[in-house]
């Protein structure tokens, strides 16, 4: 049995806002049956996150997210910049919203929300840490939390953490010692 062709083709495209992050556009597509349909999409330049890993504790940010309405307690993460190289942002990233630079390994690239958005996350496990601050964003206001590992482990299984890539990316490395 032959594997089916799903792939729908761009038709046309109409860019609906265009901001300093993303931009907004609503695609008219053509179906694997010949029918159209729209897609609407959020087109995002993608992002890094970390899982810091301090000798039991796993190192997190807590920030207010305005789009929730409340704090989250996250990895630390940010997007790529302009051409900037996912292991380049994750050491940037990682000492501006911790204080720490450390040794960094790949877990893998993840889609975040693929029904509506190209972003792409590129997590990534850092140990070995060492103090090497840089000042963080203008308009970054957090605070770093040390939870011990198995808390930790324990709150991304029980649906606790409700941020997914610091949920996916705490279970990535648990699943490495495996």
């Amino acid at each position: 049995m032959g594997k089916k062709n799903l792939e729908e083709k761009c038709l046309s495209q109409d860019v609906i806002f265009e901001g300093q992050i993303l931009r907004v556009q609503k695609d008219t597509v053509s179906l694997p049956n010949g029918s159209t349909s729209t897609r609407e999409l959020v087109r995002h330049p993608g992002a890094v996150a970390v899982v810091a890993l301090q000798n039991e504790g796993l190192l997190l940010v807590r920030q207010y997210r305005y789009a929730l309405g409340r704090d989250l307690l996250e990895i630390p993460a940010g997007k790529l910049d302009g051409g900037e190289a996912p292991l380049e942002c994750a050491q940037r990233e990682l000492r501006e919203e911790t204080g720490y630079r450390g040794d960094l390994t790949p877990l893998g690239v993840y889609c975040s929300t693929p029904g509506f958005s190209d972003e792409v996350i590129h997590l990534f496990k850092a140990v070995n840490l060492v103090w090497d601050p840089l000042n963080p964003d203008e308009d970054e206001f957090l605070e770093v939390e040390i939870i011990p590992w198995q808390k930790a482990l324990q709150m991304a299984k029980k649906g606790q953490i409700q941020d997914a890539k610091t949920a996916l990316g705490i279970l990535l490395v648990q699943g490495e010692s495996e």
